[in-house]
C-alpha cells in the first residue's frame, strides 16, 4: 500500500475512534511540513500527525500555549481545538486545528510593502514577557555568543557566493552587539517562510508554534529579512517602535543564521538528500541578500 495513502487511513482511523464527529469529513493531503505530516480536514480544520522523535513534544507545546497566545494575535493561527491521544493505534499525541488559509511563503513570497506594518503588528502583539514556565529552547531566543563555536562551519554552504566575508562580518557584528538585557519574552520561534502562508501578495497567518519559547526577541525581529520584500526592514522597524541599534543588529544576525539553515536544508532537497526542501534554498539566498543590505 503507497505510504500516503496507508497514512490517511490512519488518520481516519484515528478519527473515527477519538473524535468520531469528525470522522466523515473530506481528507485531504497537504505538501509540506517538517516534524508533522499535515491534512485538510473539511473546509475549516487540519489534522497534524507528528513524524519526528521530536514532534510530540512541539505538539504539546502548541496544544497548552497557542489557545492562551492566540486571543491577543492579530492574524490567524491554527490553534488547536481537540487533542488526539496515544491509542493501540497511534503511540503518539496528535492534533486537531483550525486550518490558516494561504499559500506558503516559500511557494508565494510575500511582495507587498504594507506586509512590514502586518508583521510588526502581529510580532508587537506576540513580544510580550512570558511566564517563568514557558518552554526555552537551546537554539533560540538565546545570545548568540552562545552559538559561536558551531557557526564557524555554517558559512561553508556560501562558500561560493562573493558576499561571503560580508555575510561573515554581519554574523560578528551580532555576536558584539550588546545582549538583550530585559525579560525573557514571547518567540514564535520558527518564522520562515514555510511557516507563514500568503494572500494577494501580503501576510495572511501563521503557522507553526511548535517551537515557540521565551526569550531575545531579536530571534523573532530577524523577520524583517527572512519574510518581507527588498526595501521592507526599515519600514517594519518604524511600525514595530521598540527595536534599539543593538537589537537590530543581533536581529540580522539570526537573519544570516537562519538563511545558512534555508540554502542548507534547500540544497539537500535539490540534490534529493532526506529531509531536503527545494524551495527553501532560493528562500535562504533572498534572506541573505535582504540582510546584507542597509535597509
Amino acid at each position: 500500500m503507497d505510504a500516503l495513502k496507508f497514512e490517511q487511513d490512519l488518520v481516519r482511523a484515528l478519527l473515527r475512534e477519538q473524535q468520531p464527529d469528525l470522522a466523515d469529513l473530506e481528507l485531504r493531503d497537504v505538501d509540506g511540513g517538517w516534524d508533522n505530516q499535515q491534512w485538510r480536514l473539511g473546509d475549516e480544520l487540519a489534522v497534524r500527525l507528528p513524524r519526528t522523535d521530536r514532534a510530540p513534544d512541539l505538539l504539546r507545546t502548541e496544544q497548552k500555549w497557542l489557545p492562551v497566545l492566540a486571543e491577543r494575535l492579530p492574524l490567524p493561527v491554527p490553534v488547536p481545538v481537540r487533542t488526539g491521544e496515544p491509542s493501540s493505534l497511534f503511540e503518539r499525541t496528535w492534533t486537531i486545528t483550525r486550518w490558516v488559509e494561504g499559500e506558503p511563503a516559500d511557494r508565494t513570497p510575500i511582495t507587498a510593502l504594507d506586509a512590514a506594518e502586518v508583521l510588526a503588528d502581529f510580532l508587537k502583539a506576540l513580544h510580550r514577557p512570558a511566564p517563568a514556565d514557558a518552554p526555552t529552547s537551546p537554539t533560540r531566543g538565546l545570545p548568540l555568543a552562545d552559538l559561536q563555536q558551531e557557526a564557524k562551519s555554517w558559512f561553508e554552504v556560501i562558500a561560493d557566493r562573493e558576499d561571503v566575508a560580508a555575510a561573515r562580518e554581519t554574523w560578528e557584528k551580532a555576536v558584539a552587539a550588546p545582549a538583550w538585557q530585559g525579560p525573557p519574552i514571547w518567540l514564535h520561534g520558527d518564522l520562515h517562510p514555510a511557516n507563514v502562508v500568503v494572500r494577494n501578495g501580503t501576510l495572511a497567518g501563521v503557522i507553526d508554534f511548535g517551537d515557540m519559547c521565551a526569550g531575545d526577541p531579536a530571534t523573532g525581529l530577524s523577520a524583517a529579512w527572512i519574510l518581507l520584500p527588498a526595501g521592507a526592514a526599515t519600514r517594519f522597524f518604524e511600525a514595530y517602535e521598540h527595536a534599539d541599534e543593538a537589537t537590530i543588529a543581533r536581529a540580522r544576525g539570526w537573519a544570516v543564521m537562519r538563511a545558512l539553515n534555508l540554502i542548507w536544508i534547500g540544497r539537500n532537497g535539490r540534490l534529493g538528500l532526506p529531509g531536503g526542501k527545494p524551495t527553501w534554498e532560493p528562500a535562504g539566498h533572498a534572506t541573505l541578500d535582504r540582510a546584507l543590505t542597509t535597509n
